[in-house]
């Protein structure tokens, strides 16, 4: 039976569960590999069954994991609830805020923008999350998320507030001057790795440059940025984060198929919080007034 005591012990499980190991597992609890083995273990002796089998590639739930796996997950979901139903009360504007958002709005874009928020705001703290896959606002692992997207998750609500561009771009040291620089053939390029196969920007890739063209590779946008600034190569990149840069010289126009929408999203249930409907209009309005630049119409002269 789970008790009250029993609700962090089943944290470890959910996280175990999830990440497939112990070790990563800890990393997301912030604690050390032994504690999360002695927490699985002591809930293991409470239910006086194995939940855990453990594989070469990992921890797998047993027949009996399963279903304690099922009964965490209610847990946490009503727990998550009653969180956000009492938080979306709060209507006072200090504390802490937790955003998630891209490496490149995170390193590039927000951050002039929180820090003129927080001159309004000085008794709120703002936590930023630099994360390519989505945090679980239903779970309260962020209170806001901005993300560049044609298809925001249905659960959120929010708006897009401006389109995102990207286009092909050189570093102007590699490239030089007179046409040719503008041929694509005559340049490597620097491409993403699989992990972005789902997007637009690497389909756009698949059709448009010959894989042996792509002599470096990266698993984020950030390092797209920063190896075609360094000359590696050229590289599709958002024209908000380097049409001003004098480092960067576009090729060409912004690439329709490669667009997205720059969304502000939160949960249902925390849309009328203090603090989160106070970043969300700041926000709103200081992206908004950058759509130029997001869009691509703030092009460097050549």
């Amino acid at each position: 039976m789970v008790g009250g005591n029993n609700w962090d012990d089943l944290r470890y499980l959910l996280a175990v569960a999830r990440h497939g190991s112990l070790s990563a597992a800890a990393r997301v609890l912030g604690v050390n590999h032994s504690t999360v083995l002695r927490r699985v273990t002591a809930l293991e002796q409470a239910m006086g069954a194995q939940l855990f089998d453990k594989l070469p590639g990992g921890y797998a739930l047993t027949a009996a994991g399963e279903e304690m796996h099922r009964v965490a997950q209610k847990m946490e979901e009503d727990l998550a609830a009653a969180n956000r139903l009492l938080s979306g009360r709060d209507t006072q504007i200090r504390g802490s805020l937790r955003v998630t958002t891209v490496d490149i709005l995170t390193l590039y874009i927000l951050p002039r923008h929180i820090a003129a928020f927080r001159r309004i705001h000085p008794d709120l703290r703002v936590d930023l999350m630099a994360a390519e896959a989505s945090l679980s606002l239903t779970r309260r692992e962020a209170d806001v998320a901005i993300r560049a997207t044609n298809r925001p998750p249905e659960n959120l609500v929010g708006r897009a507030v401006s389109g995102l561009a990207f286009a092909a771009y050189g570093a102007a040291c590699l490239l030089g001057q007179g046409p040719e620089a503008e041929d694509f053939d005559r340049h490597p390029w620097v491409g993403l790795d699989e992990s972005f196969d789902h997007t637009n920007l690497a389909r756009w890739m698949k059709r448009t440059v010959p894989a042996s063209a792509i002599g470096y590779r990266v698993n984020s946008v950030a390092g797209l940025v920063e190896a075609v600034r360094a000359g590696v190569g050229l590289g599709l990149l958002p024209c908000g984060v380097v049409d001003r840069d004098p480092a960067f010289r576009r090729i060409g126009a912004p690439v329709p198929e490669a667009d997205a929408k720059l969304w502000l999203l939160t949960h249902e249930d925390l849309r009328h919080m203090g603090r989160v409907r106070a970043f969300l209009d700041f926000m709103a309005d200081a992206l908004s007034r950058e759509r130029d630049l997001l869009e691509g119409r703030c092009r460097t002269a050549d």
